[in-house]
């Protein structure tokens, strides 16, 4: 399903039967899900700015019921549901240990952040329905990165610091999945996913400096060297509010107090997750942008 035809993504060449349709008219969802078995619902609503929470949070609500809906109408046997691992909230206090699928996003946990509480709202109406009786799974992937970014979010951060340009760190913690290991796992939780339950997907736990160290290394450029302070994210998100051009990443940057390590046992045990090294997930990623024309060639990208 598509809403701008001709769009193909990263998927060109590749025989697939699109469908024109938008998830805010339930007629063209309603059609593209008829004799479906199963259906991948990978398009959730992505607030992109804060402001407007009450609004976006609406607008994902609305999306999802039109979803949930033409999925009961086509009697489809499974959907399968990517949500976002902003969904999983921390462990209660005094249990010393990193988050798992018991744990859920606290509203207003992130203030005025309309990713956070619209993305928490839109897991919710997939859980009620799951409570209805629709077989649906929810897929929680950490930070996705890899081969194939057409439209890069998380990878025109890495794209960034490919160039040089990442001159700066965060004292936190990251957990970052290789795309291909996603996709397999939305494949496993077809016949091995549990409704109504979650699964996290996502790869080792490691300090964000680390990371950043290691694609510096891989696309020859100089590490990150200045540490920024936890003020100044602070300092910085409150001004997002205000200055348009920081307005995009102020999602991000008042969330990075909340950002911890997860636990993916689960998934492991169940879907069969086994993540690739990081290693070889960030080298093929850079491979994929030298090759798209997005990075220019380096010593270590290409050797």
């Amino acid at each position: 399903l598509r809403r701008r035809p001709g769009a193909v993504g990263a998927t060109q060449g590749l025989p697939i039967d699109w469908r024109e349709g938008d998830l805010m008219l339930p007629e063209t969802v309603k059609g593209a899900f008829e004799g479906a078995e199963v259906v991948f619902h990978a398009a959730a609503y992505y607030p992109e700015r804060s402001g407007r929470v009450g609004q976006h949070i609406a607008l994902g609500i609305l999306q999802t019921r039109n979803v949930v809906e033409a999925a009961r109408r086509a009697g489809v046997k499974r959907l399968i549901y990517t949500s976002t691992l902003t969904t999983i909230g921390h462990p209660p206090p005094g249990e010393n240990r990193d988050a798992d699928e018991r744990d859920l996003y606290v509203p207003g946990s992130v203030a005025s952040s309309a990713y956070y509480e619209g993305k928490f709202a839109m897991e919710s109406e997939i859980l009620r329905a799951c409570a209805a009786g629709l077989p649906a799974v929810i897929l929680n992937p950490t930070a996705v990165v890899g081969p194939g970014d057409v439209t890069p979010t998380l990878g025109g951060i890495v794209l960034m610091a490919a160039r040089g340009r990442g001159w700066v760190w965060i004292e936190t913690i990251v957990n970052l999945i290789d795309v291909r290991d996603v996709a397999q796992a939305h494949l496993a939780a077809v016949q091995r996913g549990q409704p109504g339950q979650r699964y996290i997907l996502g790869g080792d736990n490691r300090p964000l400096r680390q990371v950043m160290e290691m694609l510096a290394d891989l696309a020859g450029v100089s590490p990150p060297r200045l540490r920024v302070p936890m003020p100044l994210i602070d300092a910085l998100a409150w001004w997002s509010d205000r200055l348009p051009w920081l307005a995009l990443i102020g999602n991000h940057l008042r969330a990075v107090r909340h950002w911890q390590g997860y636990n993916t046992s689960q998934a492991r045990r169940v879907l069969g997750l086994a993540p690739r090294p990081l290693e070889e997930t960030l080298a093929d990623m850079l491979h994929a942008y030298v090759e798209r024309g997005r990075l220019a060639p380096r010593r270590s990208v290409v050797g």
